[in-house]
């Protein structure tokens, strides 16, 4: 058996997507968990995740035809879509890159990418990416998400893969680093 990648579009799919995230939220993980695993903070919901991939293709790595990791996406015009990510849309039009400001590109939004733990380890967070980065408009120039501080493992495996760190902001709760993957 393969993995394949496709681009989420039916209600199992999303449901799967959904499952993977509920084991993976920081809320549902130890301290010691999160620190060996990272962790994701965004919590969809069936609604929200159809909205996203409405607007953008949402792709899964599906084994033996089941979610086995996703990468969501958003556009930058759906910053009201969840309330808790508004803070981190907003320190992008704050943020610069190579010398203009992040709303100066065409880019689209990591809105959050995860694998089963027991996938982990086979370059699955590339390919997920690689796979978005084929499926959406060519126009796109970037693409940025934000990484807690704290989730280190994520950091290290983001910018291994070729993001860069262009600032960092606390929203009260979190200290964030944005990172940006140049196209």
């Amino acid at each position: 058996m393969e993995i394949v990648f496709e681009t989420a579009v039916t209600d199992l799919h999303f449901e799967q997507i959904l499952d993977l995230q509920q084991q993976n939220l920081y809320t549902s993980l130890s301290p010691e968990q999160q620190v060996q695993q990272g962790f994701v903070f965004a919590e969809h919901s069936l609604e929200r995740l159809k909205t996203m991939a409405a607007e953008i293709p949402q792709i899964i790595a599906l084994y033996d035809g089941k979610v086995v990791g996703y990468n969501l996406a958003m556009t930058s015009g759906m910053k009201n879509i969840l309330p808790s990510l508004v803070p981190m849309f907003e320190e992008f039009e704050k943020t610069a890159f190579k010398g203009k400001l992040l709303g100066e590109y065409e880019y689209m939004v990591g809105g959050q990418v995860c694998v089963a733990a027991e996938f982990r380890g086979q370059g699955l967070l590339r390919k997920l990416y690689n796979e978005t980065r084929k499926r959406i408009p060519e126009s796109y120039q970037l693409c940025v998400t934000e990484i807690s501080e704290r989730n280190v493992n994520s950091l290290k495996t983001h910018q291994k893969m070729g993001f860069q760190i262009a600032g960092s902001y606390h929203d009260g709760q979190e200290p964030w680093s944005v990172v940006v993957w140049e196209f």
